[in-house]
């Protein structure tokens, strides 16, 4: 039984055999949080989990016959202000006479099977046998209002999702301020906070800081989850290595405002908050309205790190990605982007893709520039007709000749934006996000529509439906290259502008969902400026996204390392691009640049016509390569072997889930001088017991590249030219191993 209910005493444990999360409704009505950890053996009675003392007398006890009963001393569940609990609420709801001290009570609980869908938000799914949810529903009867707090567990993951509905259920109108969609309180401090930050080429940087009295926060304001800040956060203990030792997870399914917050009080007490940023939100709630919070996905594991990414990993593969990219191969494309910028025309665009096709590369995706007059990125953006300049036979025409070829056709789309030089800007200047009578700021050149307007999410749809269909389109690149200023909406009142963050990304997911419900075979790829919306909320539309416009293969090793502590490697795109690289002016081998692109969703930024025959022969093995593998980069189990955050080396790999298996990638970006006479790679996830030849040139058992590790090959070192097998800067070395039978 995955959720234990006892309605003598009122406590609940939700256990799969892997975690256990424990909580009881308190004396005051409101609930407590006892436990989250390993899997315990279920009991009675967990309420001795929460010892009440009897604090100072600077804290405020609840009943004045129990002065060790202070909510400013106990663990919660979902807290609130203004009863003697000075840490943050998770919830701030108002009604219209001013009254906003809420006491949420509990009132009651109901078992269901299976999880059920979020109306309007991506998030997890799973089928009545896979998952059970417990919807745990508390009541403020003075302002008439009710929270339901919904927590799934899954029957094989060690992972817990919760998220809040909120329901006006008493006469005035309420003001919904803050809403948390997860608050859990842990009994100590003892924690290092992980998170992903950086900006614009360098996103997902691994970052650590250890948890000390007050507020550790991570956020976005941005409109989108953003490059800076990924919605992602991780506790985990001093001892907690890459493999071992326990560490929490908390990732939020959203793509807009967010706020992650880690709190330690008086007592160390650490309360973990996360959901939509307070900042510029109020949302009005009539009678018997509801507003519905995306979901935070918890995780807990002893195997450090990596076990928590593979918790992830596993999760979202299968219960957030959709059919029938969650089990397909994808395509190994080529964007002519780094090959022509928006100097192109059909004439110079066929060649390039014919020269593709025959390197073995599947997709050619037409990039920016196609549309309205569109020559650079000062207009047309929001005039989604072909430039017939560029293409004067249209879409439909190189679409047929690129079928022809035998060459799948993807197109560059950036639908929530517009141009002040367009047609459609002329046509509804209404439309974009911002007072007209104020000044507007603009990024690249561009202004933002305003999704949360139905009528633009209809223009959007019909345009982009009406390509689809014409085109027959296998993949689109979904991109959004500027953030959210002078956030207003020209159709809401000024009381629901605070509304406007949240309907905006409403917008964009409903967009997402018609798309992909009428033409679910064709790939979406998100790009917000590279990786400036990199999160779990569009992975469920769009099941692979643009990691980064940094295409250089050693600023991806970190970018890709850090992404992948909560990201399944095959959601990653990752691209050969051209060098110098266009981002860096680094030069690099082009198998290193390979090397990198394998662990991810392969595909190249370049123009092969400039490549020399020795460069295309190089490619059409390493495309060969990587449609031989490609089905283990999607479904086997990752392991990070070596940060490039902590030295000049990076390895991971990938294990085969029948551990028969697996593909190495290790990276050393500078020479050594006369280094170590045999350096080995240790390696994880092997079986101990199965005898493995490793790139067809040897054997030997998984215990020994596990304990002993697989020899590296030798570096040149000056003097050894006669056996050196590596050598000079921006090494890499990829290993295939596969069981003897």
């Amino acid at each position: 039984m995955p959720i234990y209910c006892n309605d003598q005493n009122k406590q609940f444990h939700l256990t799969n055999g892997k975690i256990s999360y424990i909580f009881q409704v308190l004396k005051n009505g409101s609930l407590g949080q006892l436990y989250f950890g390993k899997a315990l053996r279920h009991r009675d009675d967990f309420s001795y989990f929460q010892q009440n003392h009897i604090p100072t007398a600077a804290s405020c006890h609840y009943d004045k016959e129990d002065p060790a009963f202070s909510l400013e001393t106990t663990r919660q569940e979902f807290p609130i202000s203004g009863k003697g609990d000075f840490r943050e609420a998770a919830i701030e709801l108002e009604s219209e006479n001013g009254l906003g001290g809420n006491l949420f009570t509990y009132k009651s609980y109901e078992l269901r099977s299976g999880k059920e869908k979020l109306t309007g938000l991506p998030a997890t799914y799973a089928k009545e046998e896979e998952a059970t949810t417990i919807i745990v529903t508390l009541e403020d009867e003075k302002i008439g209002a009710r929270v339901q707090l919904s927590y799934t567990i899954f029957h094989h993951h060690p992972v817990i999702t919760r998220d809040v509905k909120v329901i006006n259920s008493g006469a005035q109108q309420l003001s919904l301020k803050k809403i948390m969609s997860a608050s859990i309180d842990l009994p100590d401090a003892e924690y290092t906070m992980v998170h992903l930050s950086g900006t614009w080429a360098r996103e997902r940087h691994i970052k650590e800081r250890q948890l000390v009295q007050g507020i550790s926060s991570i956020s976005s304001i941005r409109g989108a989850s953003s490059h800076h800040d990924n919605p992602f956060i991780a506790l985990k203990r001093p001892e907690t290595t890459e493999h071992h030792n326990e560490v929490y997870g908390f990732h939020f399914v959203y793509s807009s405002n967010f706020l992650a917050q880690v709190q330690v009080d008086h007592y160390d007490t650490t309360r973990v908050m996360m959901g939509i940023h307070p900042h510029q939100f109020k949302w009005s709630l009539n009678h018997m309205e509801q507003f519905q919070t995306p979901e935070v996905v918890m995780v807990y594991t002893e195997d450090g790190m990596n076990g928590l990414s593979q918790a992830y990993h596993n999760l979202y593969r299968e219960h957030l990605l959709r059919d029938p990219w969650k089990t397909e191969d994808r395509p190994i494309l080529i964007n002519n982007w780094e090959a022509t910028y928006f100097d192109f025309d059909e004439e110079k665009l066929l060649p390039i893709a014919k020269s593709a096709k025959e390197l073995g590369i599947e997709l050619f995706v037409l990039d920016d520039g196609w549309f309205g007059k569109r020559n650079d990125d000062t207009s047309s953006l929001g005039d989604w007709f072909e430039n017939e300049k560029k293409l004067p036979n249209g879409l439909e025409s190189l679409s047929e000749k690129l079928e022809e070829i035998g060459i799948k056709f993807g197109l560059w789309f950036e639908p929530e934006m517009v141009n002040p030089d367009s047609r459609l800007f002329e046509e509804h200047k209404d439309w974009i996000v911002g007072n007209p009578d104020e000044h507007l700021v603009f990024g690249r050149n561009q202004l933002v529509l305003d999704f949360s307007r139905k009528e633009v999410v209809d223009y959007l749809y019909e345009k982009m439906a009406a390509i689809i269909r014409k085109t027959k389109l296998s993949y689109i690149k979904w991109d959004m290259n500027r953030n959210i200023t002078d956030a207003h909406s020209n159709a809401l009142k000024q009381n629901q502008q605070g509304e406007f963050f949240h309907r905006y990304i409403l917008g964009v997911y409903d967009l997402y969902e018609r798309l992909t419900t009428e033409f679910p075979n064709v790939l979406f790829e998100s790009c917000a400026g590279g990786g400036g919306r990199f999160d779990p909320g569009m992975l469920y539309y769009a099941p692979q996204a643009w990691t980064s416009d940094d295409t250089d293969a050693v600023e991806r090793l970190k970018i890709q390392y850090g992404t992948s502590l909560a990201y399944p490697i095959y959601s990653m795109g990752s691209h050969v691009s051209a060098v110098p690289n266009h981002q860096t002016l680094r030069k690099t081998p082009l198998e290193t640049r390979a090397n990198t692109a394998y662990f991810g969703t392969f595909g190249y930024e370049l123009n092969p016509l400039e490549l020399s025959e020795e460069e295309r022969e190089e490619i059409r093995s390493q495309v060969e390569f990587y449609k031989k593998h490609r089905s283990l980069v999607r479904d086997g189990s990752f392991y990070r072997l070596l940060s490039p955050f902590e030295g000049n080396e990076t390895a991971w790999m990938i294990v085969s889930k029948d551990r028969k298996e697996a593909l190495v990638g290790w990276y050393k970006v500078l020479a050594s001088v006369n280094g170590k006479k045999e350096q080995v790679l240790r390696l994880k996830g092997l079986d101990e017991n199965l005898l493995y030849e490793v790139n067809e040139e040897g054997t030997h058992y998984g215990d020994e590249l596990i304990n002993r590790g697989l020899l590296l090959p030798t570096e040149f070192n000056g003097v050894n030219a006669s056996v050196a097998k590596r050598g000079g800067d921006y090494q890499s070395v990829i290993f295939h191993l596969k069981a003897k039978e």
